[in-house]
Protein backbone atom coordinates (compact mmCIF):
# COMPACT_ATOMS: atom_id res chain seq x y z
CA UNK A 1 0.00 0.00 0.00
CA UNK A 2 1.47 3.65 -0.81
CA UNK A 3 0.76 6.86 0.32
CA UNK A 4 -1.55 7.90 -2.67
CA UNK A 5 -3.70 4.94 -2.10
CA UNK A 6 -3.86 6.15 1.90
CA UNK A 7 -4.82 9.65 0.34
CA UNK A 8 -7.06 9.11 -1.78
CA UNK A 9 -10.82 9.62 -0.92
CA UNK A 10 -13.58 8.61 -3.22
CA UNK A 11 -16.59 10.72 -2.19
CA UNK A 12 -19.96 9.29 -3.11
CA UNK A 13 -23.27 12.14 -2.46
CA UNK A 14 -26.15 12.69 -5.05
CA UNK A 15 -25.86 16.43 -3.62
CA UNK A 16 -23.10 18.62 -6.08
CA UNK A 17 -23.11 21.11 -2.88
CA UNK A 18 -21.97 18.19 -0.49
CA UNK A 19 -19.51 16.64 -3.06
CA UNK A 20 -17.61 20.31 -3.45
CA UNK A 21 -17.47 21.21 0.15
CA UNK A 22 -16.04 17.94 1.07
CA UNK A 23 -13.74 17.93 -1.78
CA UNK A 24 -12.42 21.33 -0.55
CA UNK A 25 -12.83 20.35 3.50
CA UNK A 26 -10.96 17.22 2.30
CA UNK A 27 -8.20 18.82 -0.11
CA UNK A 28 -7.64 20.96 2.73
CA UNK A 29 -7.01 18.28 4.80
CA UNK A 30 -4.41 17.27 2.39
CA UNK A 31 -6.47 14.00 0.20
CA UNK A 32 -6.88 13.75 -3.25
CA UNK A 33 -10.33 13.05 -3.94
CA UNK A 34 -12.60 11.68 -6.53
CA UNK A 35 -16.47 12.00 -6.79
CA UNK A 36 -19.66 10.04 -7.83
CA UNK A 37 -23.42 11.06 -7.74
CA UNK A 38 -25.00 7.35 -6.92
CA UNK A 39 -24.12 4.16 -6.17
CA UNK A 40 -24.06 2.35 -9.85
CA UNK A 41 -21.36 5.09 -10.62
CA UNK A 42 -19.66 5.03 -7.54
CA UNK A 43 -18.79 1.20 -7.83
CA UNK A 44 -17.44 2.20 -11.36
CA UNK A 45 -14.80 4.75 -10.04
CA UNK A 46 -13.91 2.74 -6.71
CA UNK A 47 -13.15 -0.50 -10.13
CA UNK A 48 -11.01 2.40 -11.49
CA UNK A 49 -9.26 4.39 -8.70
CA UNK A 50 -9.26 1.80 -6.17
CA UNK A 51 -8.99 3.96 -3.12
CA UNK A 52 -8.61 3.06 0.35
CA UNK A 53 -10.97 5.40 2.04
CA UNK A 54 -14.70 5.91 0.85
CA UNK A 55 -16.89 8.27 2.32
CA UNK A 56 -20.69 7.80 1.25
CA UNK A 57 -23.95 8.59 1.74
CA UNK A 58 -26.33 6.11 3.17
CA UNK A 59 -29.43 7.25 1.33
CA UNK A 60 -28.95 8.17 -2.41
CA UNK A 61 -31.23 7.88 -6.19
CA UNK A 62 -30.47 4.82 -7.77
CA UNK A 63 -29.06 2.82 -5.01
CA UNK A 64 -28.62 2.99 -1.58
CA UNK A 65 -25.31 3.47 0.70
CA UNK A 66 -25.66 0.20 2.93
CA UNK A 67 -25.49 -1.73 -0.86
CA UNK A 68 -22.15 0.04 -2.07
CA UNK A 69 -20.70 -0.96 1.10
CA UNK A 70 -21.35 -4.28 0.80
CA UNK A 71 -20.27 -4.39 -3.07
CA UNK A 72 -17.14 -2.52 -2.28
CA UNK A 73 -16.56 -4.94 1.15
CA UNK A 74 -16.93 -8.09 -1.36
CA UNK A 75 -14.77 -6.52 -3.71
CA UNK A 76 -11.75 -5.58 -1.68
CA UNK A 77 -12.31 -5.80 1.93
CA UNK A 78 -9.51 -4.02 3.09
CA UNK A 79 -11.29 -0.69 1.69
CA UNK A 80 -12.01 1.54 4.57
CA UNK A 81 -15.90 2.98 4.20
CA UNK A 82 -17.26 5.72 6.40
CA UNK A 83 -21.23 6.63 6.08
CA UNK A 84 -22.74 9.69 5.84
CA UNK A 85 -26.30 9.97 7.32
CA UNK A 86 -28.93 12.21 8.11
CA UNK A 87 -30.26 12.47 11.80
CA UNK A 88 -33.38 10.38 10.60
CA UNK A 89 -31.22 7.34 9.25
CA UNK A 90 -29.75 6.12 12.45
CA UNK A 91 -30.81 2.48 12.35
CA UNK A 92 -29.27 2.60 8.97
CA UNK A 93 -25.81 3.67 9.88
CA UNK A 94 -26.02 1.26 12.77
CA UNK A 95 -26.96 -1.63 10.29
CA UNK A 96 -23.72 -0.31 8.44
CA UNK A 97 -21.36 -1.09 10.96
CA UNK A 98 -22.72 -4.65 10.88
CA UNK A 99 -21.52 -5.05 7.23
CA UNK A 100 -18.00 -3.08 8.35
CA UNK A 101 -18.44 0.41 7.67
CA UNK A 102 -15.36 1.94 9.58
CA UNK A 103 -17.49 4.54 10.99
CA UNK A 104 -20.51 6.95 10.17
CA UNK A 105 -20.90 10.95 10.46
CA UNK A 106 -24.18 12.88 10.48
CA UNK A 107 -25.20 15.58 8.26
CA UNK A 108 -24.67 18.66 8.41
CA UNK A 109 -21.11 17.25 8.52
CA UNK A 110 -18.64 18.58 11.33
CA UNK A 111 -15.17 18.98 10.45
CA UNK A 112 -13.84 17.77 13.56
CA UNK A 113 -15.83 14.52 13.40
CA UNK A 114 -15.28 14.13 9.74
CA UNK A 115 -11.56 14.21 10.28
CA UNK A 116 -11.66 11.94 13.28
CA UNK A 117 -13.48 9.34 11.10
CA UNK A 118 -11.26 9.60 8.62
CA UNK A 119 -8.00 9.57 11.35
CA UNK A 120 -9.87 6.02 12.57
CA UNK A 121 -9.96 4.57 9.04
CA UNK A 122 -6.22 5.40 8.33
CA UNK A 123 -5.16 4.21 11.83
CA UNK A 124 -7.01 0.75 10.56
CA UNK A 125 -5.33 0.58 6.93
CA UNK A 126 -2.16 1.52 8.71
CA UNK A 127 -2.69 -1.13 11.51
CA UNK A 128 -3.87 -3.88 9.10
CA UNK A 129 -0.56 -3.38 6.94
CA UNK A 130 1.59 -3.63 9.78
CA UNK A 131 0.09 -7.07 10.71
CA UNK A 132 0.44 -8.23 6.80
CA UNK A 133 3.97 -7.68 7.38
CA UNK A 134 4.16 -9.29 10.91
CA UNK A 135 2.41 -12.27 9.46
CA UNK A 136 4.57 -12.32 6.50
CA UNK A 137 7.93 -12.20 9.02
CA UNK A 138 6.36 -14.18 10.76
CA UNK A 139 5.56 -16.82 8.13
CA UNK A 140 9.14 -16.17 7.09
CA UNK A 141 10.30 -16.81 10.39
CA UNK A 142 8.41 -20.78 10.34
CA UNK A 143 10.25 -21.56 6.94
CA UNK A 144 13.81 -20.58 7.71
CA UNK A 145 12.61 -22.71 11.23
CA UNK A 146 11.28 -25.33 9.17
CA UNK A 147 14.16 -25.53 6.83
CA UNK A 148 16.98 -25.07 9.71
CA UNK A 149 15.27 -28.21 11.35
CA UNK A 150 15.15 -30.61 8.29
CA UNK A 151 18.86 -29.31 7.62
CA UNK A 152 20.22 -30.09 11.42
CA UNK A 153 17.97 -33.14 10.74
CA UNK A 154 20.06 -34.21 7.89
CA UNK A 155 23.05 -33.03 9.69
CA UNK A 156 22.56 -35.26 12.52
CA UNK A 157 22.01 -38.37 9.24
CA UNK A 158 24.73 -37.20 7.03
CA UNK A 159 27.17 -37.52 10.96
CA UNK A 160 26.07 -40.92 11.14
CA UNK A 161 27.37 -41.97 7.84
CA UNK A 162 30.24 -40.18 7.55
CA UNK A 163 31.44 -41.54 10.75
CA UNK A 164 30.82 -45.03 9.49
CA UNK A 165 32.50 -44.35 6.09
CA UNK A 166 35.06 -42.65 7.70
CA UNK A 167 35.87 -45.28 10.34
CA UNK A 168 36.08 -47.28 6.95
CA UNK A 169 38.32 -44.87 5.13
CA UNK A 170 40.76 -44.86 8.44
CA UNK A 171 41.48 -48.55 8.28
CA UNK A 172 41.79 -48.53 4.37
CA UNK A 173 44.27 -45.95 4.69
CA UNK A 174 45.86 -47.77 7.95
CA UNK A 175 46.28 -51.14 5.47
CA UNK A 176 47.99 -48.65 3.10
CA UNK A 177 50.57 -47.50 5.29
CA UNK A 178 51.23 -51.18 6.66
CA UNK A 179 51.75 -51.93 3.09
CA UNK A 180 54.65 -49.73 2.76
CA UNK A 181 55.93 -50.05 5.75
CA UNK A 182 56.15 -53.66 5.56
CA UNK A 183 57.28 -52.83 2.05
CA UNK A 184 60.47 -50.91 3.81
CA UNK A 185 61.72 -53.65 6.17
CA UNK A 186 61.69 -56.33 3.64
CA UNK A 187 63.06 -54.32 0.86
CA UNK A 188 60.12 -55.05 -1.12
CA UNK A 189 59.35 -52.11 -4.07
CA UNK A 190 56.10 -53.47 -5.56
CA UNK A 191 54.82 -54.18 -1.99
CA UNK A 192 55.73 -50.28 -1.29
CA UNK A 193 54.02 -48.90 -4.78
CA UNK A 194 50.59 -50.45 -3.99
CA UNK A 195 50.28 -49.29 -0.38
CA UNK A 196 51.32 -45.87 -2.12
CA UNK A 197 48.70 -46.41 -4.68
CA UNK A 198 46.22 -47.37 -1.72
CA UNK A 199 47.11 -44.74 0.56
CA UNK A 200 46.57 -41.79 -1.99
CA UNK A 201 43.56 -43.24 -3.10
CA UNK A 202 42.30 -43.10 0.17
CA UNK A 203 43.41 -39.77 0.83
CA UNK A 204 41.27 -38.89 -2.35
CA UNK A 205 37.98 -40.40 -1.00
CA UNK A 206 38.89 -38.25 2.14
CA UNK A 207 39.32 -35.28 0.08
CA UNK A 208 36.06 -35.78 -1.50
CA UNK A 209 34.17 -36.26 1.80
CA UNK A 210 35.52 -32.89 3.36
CA UNK A 211 34.66 -30.67 0.27
CA UNK A 212 30.95 -32.58 -0.24
CA UNK A 213 30.72 -32.10 3.65
CA UNK A 214 31.70 -28.15 2.89
CA UNK A 215 29.96 -27.70 -0.10
CA UNK A 216 26.70 -29.76 1.86
CA UNK A 217 26.57 -27.47 5.45
CA UNK A 218 26.19 -23.86 3.90
CA UNK A 219 24.90 -22.78 0.39
CA UNK A 220 26.26 -19.71 -0.46
CA UNK A 221 25.04 -16.88 -2.65
CA UNK A 222 26.53 -16.73 -5.98
CA UNK A 223 29.41 -14.65 -7.44
CA UNK A 224 28.51 -14.36 -10.77
CA UNK A 225 31.11 -13.42 -13.80
CA UNK A 226 31.50 -13.96 -17.22
CA UNK A 227 33.68 -17.72 -17.98
CA UNK A 228 34.62 -18.72 -21.77
CA UNK A 229 32.30 -21.97 -21.70
CA UNK A 230 35.82 -23.69 -23.40
CA UNK A 231 38.15 -22.42 -20.77
CA UNK A 232 36.40 -24.01 -18.01
CA UNK A 233 35.87 -27.46 -19.54
CA UNK A 234 39.44 -27.11 -20.09
CA UNK A 235 39.85 -26.32 -16.81
CA UNK A 236 37.83 -29.72 -15.61
CA UNK A 237 39.81 -31.87 -17.55
CA UNK A 238 42.82 -30.41 -15.48
CA UNK A 239 41.04 -32.11 -12.40
CA UNK A 240 39.92 -34.92 -13.60
CA UNK A 241 43.15 -35.87 -15.95
CA UNK A 242 45.63 -37.35 -12.91
CA UNK A 243 42.85 -39.67 -11.86
CA UNK A 244 41.65 -41.22 -15.50
CA UNK A 245 45.46 -41.48 -16.58
CA UNK A 246 45.96 -43.09 -12.92
CA UNK A 247 43.54 -45.61 -13.94
CA UNK A 248 43.99 -46.15 -17.35
CA UNK A 249 40.49 -44.70 -18.64
CA UNK A 250 40.57 -42.89 -21.83
CA UNK A 251 39.10 -39.10 -21.46
CA UNK A 252 37.88 -38.55 -24.81
CA UNK A 253 36.80 -34.71 -25.26
CA UNK A 254 34.99 -32.90 -27.93
CA UNK A 255 34.82 -28.72 -27.21
CA UNK A 256 32.99 -26.65 -29.05
CA UNK A 257 35.80 -23.73 -29.46
CA UNK A 258 33.27 -20.98 -31.02
CA UNK A 259 31.44 -21.63 -27.61
CA UNK A 260 30.43 -18.04 -25.73
CA UNK A 261 30.99 -16.99 -21.99
CA UNK A 262 28.00 -18.12 -19.43
CA UNK A 263 27.37 -15.54 -16.63
CA UNK A 264 28.99 -18.58 -13.37
CA UNK A 265 30.16 -18.59 -10.13
CA UNK A 266 32.95 -20.68 -11.82
CA UNK A 267 34.63 -22.19 -8.45
CA UNK A 268 31.27 -23.43 -7.27
CA UNK A 269 30.29 -24.53 -11.00
CA UNK A 270 33.28 -26.12 -11.38
CA UNK A 271 32.95 -28.24 -8.18
CA UNK A 272 29.63 -29.91 -9.34
CA UNK A 273 30.89 -30.80 -12.29
CA UNK A 274 33.79 -32.58 -10.76
CA UNK A 275 31.78 -34.23 -8.93
CA UNK A 276 29.89 -35.48 -11.55
CA UNK A 277 33.08 -36.36 -13.51
CA UNK A 278 34.39 -38.51 -10.81
CA UNK A 279 31.32 -40.16 -10.73
CA UNK A 280 31.90 -41.77 -14.04
CA UNK A 281 35.50 -42.52 -13.10
CA UNK A 282 34.08 -44.33 -10.15
CA UNK A 283 31.42 -46.24 -12.50
CA UNK A 284 34.03 -47.23 -14.69
CA UNK A 285 36.13 -48.55 -11.85
CA UNK A 286 33.28 -50.97 -10.97
CA UNK A 287 32.31 -52.54 -13.97
CA UNK A 288 35.40 -55.21 -14.33
CA UNK A 289 33.49 -56.91 -17.41
CA UNK A 290 35.75 -54.22 -19.37
CA UNK A 291 39.01 -53.61 -19.37
CA UNK A 292 39.80 -50.55 -21.27
CA UNK A 293 37.34 -47.84 -19.77
CA UNK A 294 36.20 -44.86 -21.62
CA UNK A 295 34.57 -41.66 -20.80
CA UNK A 296 33.58 -38.76 -23.23
CA UNK A 297 33.02 -35.49 -22.42
CA UNK A 298 32.01 -33.05 -24.45
CA UNK A 299 30.39 -29.23 -24.06
CA UNK A 300 28.45 -27.41 -27.01
CA UNK A 301 26.62 -24.18 -27.29
CA UNK A 302 22.92 -24.44 -27.84
CA UNK A 303 21.36 -21.23 -28.34
CA UNK A 304 20.77 -19.74 -24.80
CA UNK A 305 22.46 -22.64 -22.76
CA UNK A 306 25.62 -24.45 -22.90
CA UNK A 307 25.50 -27.66 -22.15
CA UNK A 308 28.43 -30.68 -21.05
CA UNK A 309 27.62 -34.27 -21.85
CA UNK A 310 29.42 -36.90 -19.46
CA UNK A 311 28.88 -40.41 -20.80
CA UNK A 312 30.90 -43.40 -19.50
CA UNK A 313 31.12 -46.74 -19.85
CA UNK A 314 30.91 -47.74 -16.82
CA UNK A 315 28.83 -50.35 -14.44
CA UNK A 316 25.23 -48.45 -14.97
CA UNK A 317 21.55 -47.96 -13.10
CA UNK A 318 18.76 -49.40 -13.22
CA UNK A 319 15.85 -46.67 -13.42
CA UNK A 320 15.18 -46.90 -10.13
CA UNK A 321 18.24 -45.59 -8.96
CA UNK A 322 18.22 -42.63 -12.02
CA UNK A 323 15.21 -41.06 -10.31
CA UNK A 324 17.21 -41.43 -6.44
CA UNK A 325 20.41 -40.48 -7.85
CA UNK A 326 20.47 -37.02 -6.73
CA UNK A 327 18.49 -37.70 -3.26
CA UNK A 328 20.31 -36.34 -0.65
CA UNK A 329 22.28 -39.50 0.94
CA UNK A 330 21.41 -42.10 -1.64
CA UNK A 331 24.96 -43.62 -2.77
CA UNK A 332 25.60 -46.60 -5.29
CA UNK A 333 28.83 -46.86 -3.75
CA UNK A 334 27.40 -48.39 -0.12
CA UNK A 335 29.38 -47.17 2.74
CA UNK A 336 32.28 -45.98 0.42
CA UNK A 337 29.79 -42.92 -0.60
CA UNK A 338 28.36 -40.44 1.32
CA UNK A 339 25.55 -39.79 -0.70
CA UNK A 340 25.73 -36.13 -1.21
CA UNK A 341 28.15 -35.38 -4.49
CA UNK A 342 25.35 -35.77 -6.74
CA UNK A 343 22.95 -34.01 -4.40
CA UNK A 344 25.24 -31.22 -3.98
CA UNK A 345 25.98 -31.15 -7.97
CA UNK A 346 22.71 -30.98 -8.77
CA UNK A 347 22.25 -28.05 -6.27
CA UNK A 348 24.74 -26.14 -7.81
CA UNK A 349 23.28 -26.44 -10.93
CA UNK A 350 19.91 -25.63 -9.59
CA UNK A 351 21.32 -22.19 -8.45
CA UNK A 352 22.30 -21.54 -11.90
CA UNK A 353 19.19 -21.78 -13.16
CA UNK A 354 20.09 -25.17 -14.60
CA UNK A 355 19.20 -28.52 -14.91
CA UNK A 356 20.64 -32.14 -15.03
CA UNK A 357 19.52 -35.39 -16.60
CA UNK A 358 20.68 -38.94 -16.30
CA UNK A 359 20.26 -42.00 -18.16
CA UNK A 360 21.58 -44.92 -17.77
CA UNK A 361 20.90 -48.62 -18.81
CA UNK A 362 22.02 -51.54 -16.55
CA UNK A 363 26.12 -52.74 -17.56
CA UNK A 364 26.20 -50.16 -20.54
CA UNK A 365 27.32 -46.87 -18.55
CA UNK A 366 25.70 -43.46 -17.96
CA UNK A 367 25.29 -40.20 -19.84
CA UNK A 368 24.86 -37.17 -17.36
CA UNK A 369 23.84 -33.89 -19.05
CA UNK A 370 24.20 -30.78 -17.80
CA UNK A 371 22.39 -27.70 -19.25
CA UNK A 372 23.20 -24.24 -17.89
CA UNK A 373 22.15 -20.94 -19.31
CA UNK A 374 24.91 -18.32 -20.72
CA UNK A 375 22.90 -15.43 -18.73
CA UNK A 376 20.82 -15.95 -15.69
CA UNK A 377 16.64 -15.20 -16.47
CA UNK A 378 15.61 -11.69 -15.58
CA UNK A 379 13.74 -11.12 -12.34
Amino acid sequence: MDDTDDKTILIVDDEPDIREVLAITLTDMGYRTVEAENATQAFEVFLNENPRIVLTDIKMPGGDGIELLRKIKHQNPETEVVMITGHGDMNLAIRSLKYEATDFITKPINVDALEIALRRAREKIVMRQKLQDYTRSLEQLLREKTELQDHLASLGLMIGSISHGMKGLLTSLDGGLYLVSSGLKKNDLERMKEGCRAARETAERIRKMVLDILYYAKERELQRTPVPAADFAESLVGAIRPRVDGYGIRLACNFDRTAGTMEVDADYLYAALVNILENAVDACLKNRRILTHQIDFTMADQGDEIVFTIADDGIGMDSDTCEKVFTLFYSTKGRKGTGLGLFIANRIVGQHDGTITAASTPGKGAVFKVRIPKTPPQV
